[in-house]
């Protein structure tokens, strides 16, 4: 019989016993999904499932929050990167500030680790554009003679979303780094200002992204608040 099959009274004490053995094991998968997102550039999702395996645990494991897996980020750059992660991190930052400037009139603003300090060398630039007309981002491009491709993600509210995916080089980096951008209507912007779960602000415009350069330089590794 498996063991949570088996009765209560079979395992004495277990109201203190299974919490913190359940709290050991999702730390232990964060860590390991962690390192998975730092060495490989994982995605946390793709991350924690991988993690499942590499710790030979079965596939319906439960799995740590992305709270939780970001705290482990953090901790595996500070132990293991330190010394160029702040580097890469301001150079994918310099990198999201030239595309922004591109579309001044769609309010551009970048998120995910670029934003929120946790990227490294492997990491993508995801920034969201907002316009009365979302396709007109695509037509810039055009005129400009940018190669790009395009696809979908799932954005806000669950929905599916447009991407315009290009490749560009940052100087520190030594390889062209994917820089997506998101097509939103103007009025999702109000929406996607809402803080997250952790009381930060989930996104952030050029003008935040100038000062953060400004305020941390290539080698301060802090993260916005």
């Amino acid at each position: 019989m498996p063991p949570q099959a088996q009765p209560a009274a079979a395992v004495p004490h277990s109201s203190h016993t299974l919490k913190p053995a359940m709290s050991h094991l999702l730390e232990e998968i964060a860590a390991a999904a962690a390192a998975l997102v730092v060495d490989e550039g994982l995605d946390y999702g793709p991350a924690k499932r991988r993690a499942l395996h590499r710790l030979g645990l079965p596939p319906r494991s439960p799995l740590p929050d992305n709270v939780q897996v970001e705290a482990a980020v953090r901790e595996h750059l500070a132990l293991f990167c330190a010394d160029t992660q702040p580097q890469a991190l301001h150079a994918l930052r310099s990198l999201a500030l030239r595309w922004m400037e591109r579309f001044p009139d769609h309010q551009p603003h970048v998120s995910g680790a670029v934003w929120h300090g946790t990227a490294t060398a492997l990491s993508d630039v995801w920034l969201q554009l907002f316009a009365d007309d979302p396709k007109s981002a695509e037509w810039r491009l055009i005129d400009r003679g940018v190669r790009y491709e395009t696809g979908s993600t799932t954005g806000f509210h669950g929905r599916t979303v447009d991407v315009l995916s290009v490749r560009d080089t940052a100087p520190g980096l030594p390889e062209p780094v994917g820089v997506h951008l998101l097509l939103y209507d103007r009025d999702d912007l109000r929406g996607a200002l809402v803080r997250d779960v952790q009381g930060r602000t989930p996104r952030g415009s050029a003008a935040a992204v100038r000062a953060l350069l400004a305020a941390t330089g290539p080698a301060d590794p802090r993260a916005p608040s």
